[in-house]
């Protein structure tokens, strides 16, 4: 395990030991905000690793899913399950030495699954090649962390090395905006009442980070730890699920333990193929996609291959994901199905889409 200097030790141990509360608060941001900083020299001295061959990995398909977990946790059969991709799978650790990619289709969508080497202690500071595994994932979709159900201790573990990697699993972005002014001093204002840091503590974590003239809107409820992050601008937000493997070696009692320990989404067993099809299911849900189906202007809309896009998405990024120059030669658009409030409604770009719609584009 790589040791951190003892003034950042020191410090992570002074906060683990205070007690959070309003009176602590103020100290709390403080310390979190020093702390920040002195991982950031540190991160700025033990930068330019050079990154290894097979760690370049070109996104294909609907969606592209990362398998997180320490060595020999059973990453290389979960992908062999789940794809028709050929990882060399052994009863030791380190046997993936680069990413091996495969492609799982599920409800018409083809989602890329990426099997990387296992992580260890220390992974974020360079342990392993833990640099290169984790800046695979801040690219990924979706990430899986794979829990052996006898090792369940490795879960805060890993939790910790991706949250060193800048990397928010599950978290949304909050809602801040920071604008930098010439003088004025620090200004704060907030849209929404802010029960976890308060006015004082942002502005003294801002004179930590040398912003000291600047205008800040606070839109959702943060604490000091979201908007250090704020400040920093260098965070990745992913989605991610949790799952306990290998309950073919573990009694039901220790299976339920260990997934109540580390709120797992799902047991499985991938040597066994036990709730692999489950799995599948539960990915393409956390991807929140959607199936859009296209249709020509005076044609039957093609209801057999749907185009596989987010939740979120808009007719515009559907033009922009059928090709470049569809955004600039839009007309119009015509909706069938939930989004819609009649069968075939003239729509715009910015009209948000829902699963199973009928799509005709209109253009110039």
């Amino acid at each position: 395990m790589v040791e951190y200097p003892g003034e950042i030790k020191d410090l992570e141990d002074k906060i683990a030991k205070t007690k959070y509360n309003k009176s602590t608060q103020f100290a709390i941001g403080l310390m979190k905000a020093k702390l920040a900083k002195l991982k950031e020299k540190q991160e700025s001295r033990g930068s330019g690793t050079k990154k290894m061959d097979g760690y370049d990995v070109r996104k294909t398909g609907d969606g592209t899913v990362i398998l997180i977990g320490f060595p020999s946790v059973g990453k290389s059969t979960l992908l062999n399950d789940l794809t028709n991709a050929e990882s060399k799978t052994a009863a030791y650790a380190f046997t993936t030495l680069t990413v091996v990619p495969g492609v799982m289709h599920y409800q018409d969508a083809k989602i890329q699954i990426l099997d990387v080497p296992g992580i260890v202690r220390g992974a974020a500071a360079g342990t392993g090649r833990g640099r290169e595994v984790l800046s695979v994932m801040r690219s990924a979709d979706l990430a899986i962390l794979v829990i052996d159900v006898n090792q369940p201790e490795h879960y805060d573990a890993i939790v910790k090395e991706v949250r060193d990697a800048h990397i928010r699993v599950n978290q949304e972005r909050p809602d801040v905006k920071i604008t930098k002014q010439s003088t004025g001093g620090i200004k704060v204002a907030a849209t929404v009442p802010l029960t976890k840091i308060d006015h004082e503590t942002v502005k003294a974590i801002c004179k930590e980070f040398r912003l000291m003239n600047a205008d800040i809107i606070i839109r959702t409820d943060i604490d000091a730890d979201e908007f250090i992050d704020c400040l920093e601008g260098n965070k990745q937000y992913i989605p991610a699920i949790t799952i306990v493997n290998k309950i073919d070696m573990a009694t039901e009692k220790q299976i339920e333990h260990v997934v109540r320990l580390v709120k797992a989404d799902l047991a499985v067993s991938a040597k066994e193929k036990i709730y692999i099809e489950q799995l599948k299911g539960v990915i393409f849900e956390k991807l929140d996609l959607i199936r859009v189906y296209l249709k020509e202007p005076g044609k039957e809309a093609d209801l057999k291959v749907p185009l596989i896009v987010s939740r979120k998405s808009t007719v515009a990024s559907v033009c922009n994901k059928l090709h470049k120059d569809f955004v600039k030669k839009f007309k119009f658009c015509r909706v069938w199905g939930k989004s819609s409030k009649f069968p075939g409604q003239k729509l715009m770009l910015e009209h948000r889409l829902l699963d199973r719609d009928i799509l005709e584009i209109h253009l110039r």
